[in-house]
C-alpha cells in the first residue's frame, strides 16, 4: 500500500498534509490510544484541528482514499 499513499501525497500535496506514525516507536503510544490504533495498516483522515474525519483499516482502495480526500477538500 506505501506506493500508493505515496502516489496520493505527491498528487495532493500542497493540498493535503500526509504523515507518517512508527507504530514500533513507544514515543507515539500516547497518540497511538488517542486514536484507537489497533491494527496495521490503519489509516486516519484529520481535520486542521486533529480531529478524525474518517478512520480506514486494512486494504483501502485509491478509490476510497480519492473519494474521502476530494469529499473533504470541497
Amino acid at each position: 500500500m506505501a506506493p500508493m499513499v505515496h502516489g496520493l501525497e505527491a498528487e495532493y500535496f500542497g493540498r493535503v498534509k500526509f504523515s507518517y506514525l512508527d507504530a514500533g516507536d513507544p514515543n507515539t503510544r500516547e497518540f497511538q490510544r488517542m486514536l484507537g490504533f489497533n491494527y496495521q495498516p490503519e489509516f486516519y483522515l484529520l481535520d486542521a484541528d486533529g480531529n478524525v474525519l474518517k478512520k480506514f483499516v486494512g486494504f483501502v482502495s485509491r478509490e476510497e482514499f480519492v473519494t474521502e480526500l476530494e469529499k473533504h477538500l470541497q
